[in-house]
């Protein structure tokens, strides 16, 4: 109902035990609350929450603009509406080492189950653009430390990032991934890698966990979680996939408004009323509190097409 039923802490516990080498544990990006609600009703095990998600939502580029603040509450929001475990991108850990450490204290308040910190130089850009400029090792491993260090949580994971191989080279980018597993990173990202032949290489490289980045329109191919899991990868996101369908279905009926004066063609495409009542659990507040809810739901099951017989007294 109104929060998870599983605690910050269970969900620290439940993230560790999904990564298992070779697992490609799937987690979708959540885009709102209401979407995480999707994400764990269709059986995901985890979700992301990523940095270019909240900026763009806020209409900003992913260029370092969010602050600790934004991303923080947007965390909250997503992480209490859904009792799966949250992995939240924090771009550069929002300043110095001090403030990285305020950064995971934040997260963890939050709800979040951990989150990833990355090398690159402020203003930072998206991972799968070129241009990028990384922070040198020093700066990179001391963002790490000063993470693991900050934390309350021994079980709130931290996760480094690295964009290095877009600009070093895969070995290079391997030499910095060790460097930053010693400093105390848990699992690591490895941003942008070309092809599933370098993720092996990654994955056999490290003792820890390793992240893959399937976005679309990006440097690497969108290889199925079959095909990563057998590199060693744990865990597989989909960072901006609901954001872009959803945006790609909003444009569209928009579209329609404008060339055909109503937006009847496209209600076949869109979620019934009845099935986003079920989705916020109208009937779960019923049962808590008949006065917040006192109309009666139309069938979950319902067709787009069907008209509702019953007006939402709210709508």
């Amino acid at each position: 109902m109104l929060s998870s039923t599983r605690t910050p802490a269970q969900k620290r516990q439940d993230l560790r035990a999904l990564l298992t080498p070779g697992a490609a544990q799937p987690f979708p990006g959540a885009f709102t609350p209401l979407s995480a609600k999707l994400i764990q009703e269709k059986g995901f095990p985890g979700v992301y929450i990523s940095g270019a998600v909240i900026a763009n939502e806020l209409g900003l580029p992913d260029v370092g603009l969010t602050t600790l603040s934004e991303v923080a509450s947007r965390g909250a929001q997503i992480a209490r509406s859904t009792d799966l475990p949250c992995l939240i991108d924090a771009d550069t850990g929002f300043g110095e080492p001090m403030n990285v450490a305020r950064t995971i204290q934040e997260l963890e308040d939050a709800g979040l189950a951990g989150c990833h910190i990355e090398d690159q130089v402020n203003p930072k850009r998206c991972g799968h653009l070129d241009g990028k400029a990384m922070v040198d090792l020093e700066t990179a491993t001391q963002r790490i430390r000063a993470a693991a260090d900050g934390r309350r949580d021994p079980n709130f994971l931290v996760m480094a990032r690295t964009d290095l191989r877009a600009t070093g080279g895969l070995d290079a980018a391997i030499g910095r991934m060790k460097a930053l597993v010693d400093a105390g990173a848990e699992a690591i990202f490895p941003e942008a890698l070309k092809d599933l032949g370098e993720f092996e290489q990654v994955c056999a490289a490290l003792d820890v966990p390793v992240l893959a980045n399937m976005t679309e329109f990006g440097k690497s191919e969108l290889f199925t979680r079959e095909q990563l899991a057998a590199t060693g990868v744990a865990m597989v996101i989909y960072p901006v996939t609901l954001l872009r369908a959803a945006m790609g279905a909003a444009e569209r009926v928009l579209e329609s408004i404008l060339a055909e004066g109503t937006q009847q063609s496209r209600v076949p495409e869109m979620l019934t009323r009845a099935r986003l009542y079920e989705l916020v659990d109208y009937e779960g507040y019923n049962r808590f509190d008949a006065s917040v809810f006192d109309f009666e739901v139309p069938a979950a099951h319902r067709t787009s097409t069907t008209p509702d017989t019953v007006v939402d007294p709210q709508e």
